[in-house]
């Protein structure tokens, strides 16, 4: 049976280019991961902070380098799109930002990020979210962007709400941290917002 619709993303809207490297204009870069990032990425996830929202942690810098490889596989895919937070002036890392569950036929995705515990209030995050919104919306054509997250994690609810993503509920018990069940909030913006 034939769909009534096409797709709102044809396959290869994004592999049939490189992986961009985004300005933010005002002091960072989101870039693809190299290899050589495996010792921050490593450091980060020894962050307390990390262990409490993320289920991933890093064993060795070794793990590390293996998740930059995959990270770095996932663009051919188009399911998953990693981008390295860093600062423009020094490449330091500072952060990640992806589009993960990516659905090109329906123009959906959701929006990652994490941040350096040295980058933490310095609103790295949200410049990051941002510009890779902006992207996604007006050089891709996205139709929908996604963001979910601890209700606990109210430095992230700050990043949904400073980038435009409107909290549309909560899905009750729905992803299991160390500590048990949380509540998550999804919150989106459409294209247009």
């Amino acid at each position: 049976m034939p769909d009534t619709t096409g797709p709102v993303l044809p396959s290869g809207s994004l592999a049939r280019s490189p992986q961009p490297v985004l300005s933010t204009g005002d002091g960072l870069v989101l870039r693809p991961w190299r290899p050589e990032d495996a010792p921050a990425v490593h450091e980060t996830f020894q962050d307390p902070l990390m262990r409490q929202w993320h289920l991933r942690t890093s064993d060795s810098e070794a793990e590390a380098a293996g998740w930059i490889e995959g990270w770095l596989k996932e663009w051919e895919g188009e399911r998953i799109a990693e981008w390295a937070v860093t600062d423009a002036d020094s490449d330091r890392l500072l952060g990640r930002v992806a589009l993960r569950e990516i659905v090109l036929f329906d123009g959906l995705a959701k929006v990652a990020y994490w941040t350096t515990a040295a980058a933490r209030g310095r609103g790295v995050a949200a410049r990051a979210t941002g510009t890779l919104t902006r992207w996604a919306f007006e050089e891709i054509g996205f139709h929908r962007l996604e963001l979910l997250h601890a209700a606990a994690n109210l430095a992230s609810c700050r990043v949904a709400a400073k980038t435009g993503f409107a909290l549309e509920g909560v899905k009750r018990s729905a992803f299991l941290h160390p500590d048990g069940w949380h509540d998550m909030h999804l919150h989106a913006r459409v294209q247009g917002d």
